[in-house]
This record gives C-alpha cells, sequence and structure tokens, in this order.
C-alpha cells in the first residue's frame, strides 16, 4: 500500500513539479515538504530557507514552496526529490529511515547527541561525510539547517505511572525513537503533522510526540491530551535538513552551491536558537491558559526505554551494511567521549542554577 501511494505521489509530482524553469539565466527550485504551511517552526523555517536562498543569490535561484500534501503526500517527499519531479525538499531524516538505518543518526538517537553535539560531530569528526554518502545512495544531497532542539516525550491522555502504564499504548510518534518505544511495548504509528490532532481526538492513538511546546501548541494537541511528559529521550534533538536532487545539484555553479550551504549553515544556527527562545514562552502558556500538567517520565520507563536504546545500537554497530555500521560506531564514539564533559560544564552550569542562591 505504501509503495502505491509514493508511486501515486511521484505521478502527481511529474505532472505538477517538472524540471526546473529556467528564464535569462535564472533558475526556479520546487521545494515539497512534510508539514503543513507556515506551522510554527518547521513550516515557517521551510520558508525562510527558500526565501534566504533567493535574496543571497539575487534571485538567480529561487525556491518555490509546496507544502504537504499540495502536490506530494508528507510521506512521498524524498522519493520525489529522488526520482527528480521535485528539486529538492525540507524534512527531518527520521522521516526516511525505512531507506536506511544509518539516516536516522543525522536527525536523532534515542538517549543520544544533543543538536549542538551532532553539529560538532558533523563538523568537526566525519559525521558530513558519512551524511552525503548514504544520501547520495538516493541520489540526494542533503544539508542540516536547523533543529528543534531536545523534544518532549509526548501527549498522553492519561496518566503515566510507570512502565506498564506504558506498555500497549498506541502512541503516534517517528524515526528510531519509534523502534525504542515498539520494542518497549507501545503499538507506534507514524502520521504526518496534520493529522495527530484528529487521531488524538477520535481515540485511533492514546498518546502522541511531535516536536515542543512551540511548534505543539499550534496543532492542538492539548486540547485533548492534557498530561505532557518530559524528557523526550527519543529525540535530544531533531534536525531539520533539506535534501536536493543530485543532478540539480550538480548542474548548480559554484558560487550558487556555495550560497545554499551557507543558506543551510545560517539557517541551522537560527532556527536552533529560535526554537530555544519559543519553546519555553509555549509551555508557559500552555501551562497557564489551558491547564495543561507538565509531568516527570516515570524512572523505569525512562530505565527500559535507554536500555532498548542501547541494544538498539549495539545491532547497528554489527549491522551488515557496513556504511550504517561505520556511521553508528563513529556516533557512539564520539557522544561516549563527550558525555562525560558535557556533565561537568553544561549540564552541571544548568544543574548550578538550581541552587538556592539570590541571582538577578
Amino acid at each position: 500500500m505504501q509503495r502505491r501511494t509514493l508511486a501515486q505521489a511521484a505521478a502527481i509530482g511529474t505532472a505538477t513539479l517538472a524540471t526546473p524553469a529556467l528564464s535569462q539565466g535564472r533558475i526556479e527550485w520546487r521545494m515539497v515538504t512534510i508539514w503543513p504551511r507556515n506551522l510554527p517552526g518547521p513550516g515557517v523555517a521551510a520558508q525562510r530557507v527558500a526565501d534566504r536562498i533567493g535574496a543571497l543569490s539575487g534571485g538567480r535561484l529561487t525556491v518555490r514552496l509546496f507544502s504537504a500534501g499540495e502536490v506530494v503526500p508528507a510521506p512521498g517527499a524524498f522519493d520525489a526529490v529522488a526520482a527528480g519531479t521535485a528539486d529538492l525538499y525540507h524534512g527531518v531524516p527520521a522521516f526516511w529511515i525505512s531507506k536506511s538505518p544509518g539516516i536516522g543518526f543525522f536527525g536523532s538517537f534515542p538517549f543520544g547527541l544533543t543538536a549542538q553535539e551532532r553539529q560538532g560531530w558533523m563538523m568537526h569528526a566525519g559525521g558530513q561525510a558519512m551524511y552525503d554518502e548514504i544520501y547520495a545512495r538516493f541520489g540526494i544531497k542533503p544539508f542540516i539547517c536547523g533543529d528543534s532542539g531536545p523534544q518532549w516525550l509526548g501527549w498522553f491522555r492519561r496518566e503515566i505511572r510507570g512502565i506498564e502504564d506504558f506498555r500497549g499504548l498506541r502512541f503516534r510518534t517517528t524515526g528510531l525513537g519509534a523502534e525504542m518505544f515498539r520494542r518497549a511495548g507501545a503499538s507506534v504509528v507514524n502520521l504526518p503533522a496534520g493529522e495527530i490532532f484528529s487521531a488524538l481526538q477520535s481515540g485511533t492513538i492514546d498518546a502522541a510526540e511531535f516536536l515542543g511546546p512551540f511548534s505543539d501548541a499550534p496543532l492542538g494537541l492539548h486540547q485533548v491530551a492534557k498530561n505532557y511528559y518530559f524528557p523526550g529521550v527519543q529525540e535530544p534533538s531533531s534536525a531539520e535538513e533539506i535534501g536536493i536532487n543530485m543532478a540539480r545539484w550538480n548542474a548548480l555553479p559554484d558560487d550558487l552551491k556555495a550560497i545554499v550551504s551557507a543558506v543551510a549553515a545560517s539557517m541551522h544556527d537560527f532556527t536552533t536558537t529560535e526554537y530555544d527562545v519559543r519553546h519555553p514562552v509555549a509551555l508557559q502558556e500552555l501551562v497557564t491558559r489551558h491547564q495543561v500538567v507538565v509531568r516527570e517520565a516515570p524512572r523505569d520507563l525512562l530505565i527500559a526505554l535507554g536500555n532498548t536504546a542501547g541494544e538498539m545500537l549495539a545491532e547497528l554497530r554489527n549491522h551488515n551494511d557496513a556504511l550504517v555500521k561505520r556511521i553508528a560506531d563513529s556516533y557512539a564514539t564520539f557522544r561516549n567521549r563527550s558525555a562525560g564533559y558535557y556533565a561537568q560544564t553544561y549540564a552541571a552550569n544548568f544543574n548550578s542554577r538550581t541552587l538556592p542562591i539570590r541571582w538577578g
């Protein structure tokens, strides 16, 4: 069924998203996204990427955005770009792990790297080269262009007191975190953002996670599930990316390639820091105006999830695909090396803020 859906999406896309428009040396690319149009956070970020490419290129390369479902359903964005029926997409690696589990590491891994750590791994420890290598298998050139920061565990219709309450839950989630939850006993459902509310409202699902307060609030999930759990150990970070059809990328002159690369890097900083600023404001609003109850996940559930994530990592470090194994080994080595230092620096300084001191 999924293959038929994607094939239909590609057929629709072929009719609507033909080869790039060319006019007097100017190029127009068509971007498909997995987001509702102008969804606060990722939907807006996608439009900013498009606008910034046009502005910095002086209009030589413009990007026209199509939101999820306008011409390609959200799950079909990757295949549309790989096939050349769209020029690029804006999405998240978590949506494409069916292509290869190695892709998931570049978005997030349960109990893994934060956004800052992941960028360090990619920029200074070989991650970017492996990112390029695995996407090249599908004819796509990828760029990280943002991160929504640590996720929340999600919205739950009823209180979760321990691992037993978690087992059997029908839970909307994505990525490698979804596999962790499945192994821990949840019944995992993968839905696009625009379908989560109706599924939660109708009782088709019992719980859902999407991003964090800033992007969750506009979806209205708090209207039907008041229990908001942290920490989102399934995604300590959640990268947003653009993926460009390789033929389109190779056809660009070097200066336009440099502009696209610079836009992605600058948008990563802008988008990631925006989430960090907007999330706490949105959370306060959810609590004070909408009576959302913030709850910490039970310790036994977190331990069970962590052990499950460890099992998954061990399997990927022994994967029969040499590239997946190499990615997993590199990621784990970097994470283990940085963990102690981050505990003594960033985590320790954050924890010091909770001391009974007079400041500000």
